[in-house]
């Protein structure tokens, strides 16, 4: 009996060893590229890996880092990366600008419902109001998102010329403390935060946020390669339905997520990159106009509208076609993207 026993168990442990590697097999590898670092918003991706929903899905998603949008563009343009997260108008950039291209990534899905991008200032310049900006001396590296978009933020509030001041990302919100500049741009749960790291308190921090003054341009999307839509669309339809479930658990509990972005990188401030996410989540994720549009959708005359101003305000080489930019045949049911608590 015990010997029978013993072989039971031994073709027990062989049959389940043997379906523990047919479900490796079977799940599909997808590289992930980020825009930014390992930082609050990125536990919307970082969550639903850590906790299997992905695989449960049938993926295997690697998620790295990143150093902007236009970069993650290039990497899901090149092959290196399938999927990524980018500014829509930086998506809109590369597909006006590189007309020919044979791998120009779509968006597949909305997630910042509306641009983080304002302009920040403090008390002290005299800065109350976007007209105040005129003749001022304003920061932000040159690829920083709300620079690029400024012409569009400024004639939709008559702003007069302004001049403006280069420098890498580390340095943008040390200047405007040390009042080496009057005005930064940048993304408001990054810099609003960084700037109180640098001893800036809250109150003293005028924030312009451009989709609170007549610049409703879209924010940052889930992007797809070319070669994934074309060979493997059941991929996307699955990672799009497991970022969705990730995503309403990030936004029902953000303070439990943020431990999965601390795993990937141990030195994040846990306190702060909470306070990052939700404030994500509150002005771009879970914003009036993502609730009134719904989760991860967008609408053609607003994507028209925003192909439009991106292309005079970047000067693109040609005309962008929100046509060719989004794609939303892959997104899940209505049901499925109905996660944003009403407020």
């Amino acid at each position: 009996m015990k010997k029978r026993s013993f072989l039971q168990s031994a073709m027990l442990l062989a049959a389940a060893s043997t379906f523990s590697l047919a479900q490796a097999q079977a799940l599909t590898p997808l590289k992930f590229q980020l825009d930014w670092r390992f930082e609050g918003p990125a536990a919307l991706f970082l969550q639903p890996v850590a906790k299997g929903t992905f695989k449960a899905a049938g993926l295997d998603v690697t998620v790295d880092a990143g150093n902007g949008s236009g970069g993650a563009v290039q990497r899901v343009a090149s092959g290196t990366y399938d999927m990524g997260f980018a500014d829509l108008a930086a998506l809109m950039e590369f597909h006006a600008n590189n007309p020919d291209a044979q791998n120009k990534p779509v968006a597949v899905m909305m997630v910042y419902n509306n641009t983080p991008a304002s302009v920040m200032a403090l008390k002290r310049s005299g800065i109350a109001k976007p007209a105040d900006l005129a003749g001022k001396k304003l920061g932000a590296p040159v690829f920083d998102a709300g620079r690029r978009a400024f012409p569009i933020f400024a004639k939709a509030n008559k702003v007069g010329s302004v001049q403006w001041t280069a420098m890498d990302p580390p340095l943008r919100e040390t200047m405007l403390v040390r009042g080496d500049v009057d005005a930064i741009t940048g993304f408001t749960f990054t810099s609003l935060l960084n700037l109180e790291a640098r001893g800036a308190k809250a109150a003293d921090v005028v924030v312009l946020p451009y989709a609170d003054f007549g610049v409703k341009l879209y924010g940052n999307v889930i992007i797809a390669s070319p070669k994934l839509i074309k060979e493997n669309p059941a991929a996307i339809k699955a990672f799009l339905s497991a970022f969705t479930k990730g995503a309403k658990e990030v936004i029902a509990n953000p303070a439990a997520a943020i431990e999965y972005v601390k795993a990937r990188d141990g030195i994040v401030n846990v306190a702060l990159e909470t306070r990052r996410l939700q404030l994500a989540i509150d002005t771009v994720i879970n914003s009036p106009d993502a609730r009134a549009e719904g989760f991860g959708q967008a609408k053609p005359g607003r994507l028209s509208l925003m192909a439009s101003q991106v292309s005079d305000a970047f000067n693109t080489k040609t005309r962008v076609n929100a046509d060719e930019v989004w794609n939303a045949a892959f997104l899940p049911s209505t049901a499925e993207l109905n996660i944003l608590p009403r407020k």
